[in-house]
């Protein structure tokens, strides 16, 4: 019998989650003051097990310069939430939203949703986060907040409904949620001496509590769409068209999704016609024939592997299927084989 993964397990390896090395290293440096708690590998003071257990980081930084410097595309374990308090910073998430963000605005960012930070650097700001693990990596997986997130059942299932059926990544806030983030950054000053543990708790249950409040008198409109199955593929065969050239077994495809193997394979069918293995070959011959074509193109064999192609055999018998012609002839501007 196959021993069912862990959630966490190949996290690292498959979602790129952020790790704010060049962050870390920017405060190591002088550049600018960062103040953060933190688990895992994020910059900052180490979180004892007891003190907001879900938490990975929660953080400031105040740059009073232009970094040189700015945080690449990642992905978060938990939902991640900033808040802008002054300056300037360009916020990108997925492969064509960009927002410039100003002094208030506030971002929400899920799990499963690439962002990244600076464009390319970081500009002057000082900026608020916290990162709270939900127990999801998937749109279509149910949320489990922390046990000390004290909000009654209704305004929790409110808020849960909300962040998962809309998707809008930029807000504008009011003054109660500044006032909490800045309070935040005021407990984090304290935390070279001793964590104020309750303090903080209150603090991001009232924080949670206002975005209820936020979100009610905005009457956010909801997607259902949104958390069903087929959008979690959708997601991941975005996610191939970037990283193909790993090697995909159907499993880890369907582990990657926290679905199985043939709810993958439907799901997969309906978006693309294809199943997902094939898919995944055709995203690697497509990437080998633009290779191919480039100005100053790499072997063949270069262009075999790079693809994730497991053999130049086997690579040059499906370009042949697809393209009617070898990669080779293809190379030199050929498009069909001659027969003699």
């Amino acid at each position: 019998m196959k021993k069912k993964k862990d959630r966490y397990e190949d996290f690292y390896m498959m979602y790129q989650p952020d790790r704010c090395e060049p962050l870390d290293n920017a405060a190591n440096s002088g550049q600018l003051k960062m103040q953060a708690l933190r688990r895992a590998d994020y910059p900052g003071i180490d979180l004892p097990d007891h003190v907001l257990p879900g938490v990975y980081s929660i953080g400031y930084w105040d740059a009073k310069i232009n970094q040189n410097w700015g945080l690449d595309w990642h992905r978060n374990e938990g939902i991640e939430f900033t808040f802008l308090e002054s300056g300037n910073l360009t916020f990108c998430r997925g492969s064509n939203e960009q927002y410039e963000l100003t002094s208030g605005d506030f971002t929400i960012t899920r799990p499963w949703q690439p962002h990244k930070l600076g464009d390319p650097n970081v500009a002057i700001s000082r900026l608020y986060w916290i990162i709270i693990d939900v127990g999801v990596r998937q749109p279509h997986q149910d949320w489990q907040w922390p046990d000390w997130i004290i909000l009654a059942k209704e305004d929790l299932d409110f808020l849960t409904k909300v962040l998962r059926q809309n998707e809008m990544p930029v807000w504008k806030t009011n003054k109660k949620i500044r006032s909490y983030f800045t309070e935040l950054g005021r407990c984090l000053d304290r935390c070279d001496v001793t964590i104020p543990h309750s303090k903080l708790n209150i603090l991001v249950n009232e924080l949670l509590l206002e975005l209820v409040d936020l979100f009610k008198k905005d009457k956010i409109a909801l997607d259902e769409s949104l958390i069903i199955n087929k959008r979690t593929v959708e997601i991941f065969l975005k996610h191939l068209e970037t990283d193909y050239a790993r090697y995909w077994s159907l499993d880890d495809m369907a582990d990657y999704c926290g679905l199985g193997m043939t709810s993958l394979s439907k799901y997969c069918k309906e978006l693309t016609n294809m199943t997902p293995v094939n898919y995944l070959i055709n995203l690697r011959l497509e990437a080998a024939a633009r290779m191919l074509k480039a100005r100053e193109p790499k072997s063949i064999s270069d262009i075999c592997y790079d693809c994730g192609f497991s053999s130049t055999q086997y690579f040059a018998t499906v370009f042949k299927k697809r393209f009617k012609c070898s990669p080779r002839r293809y190379k030199l501007g050929f498009t069909e084989e001659v027969s003699y």
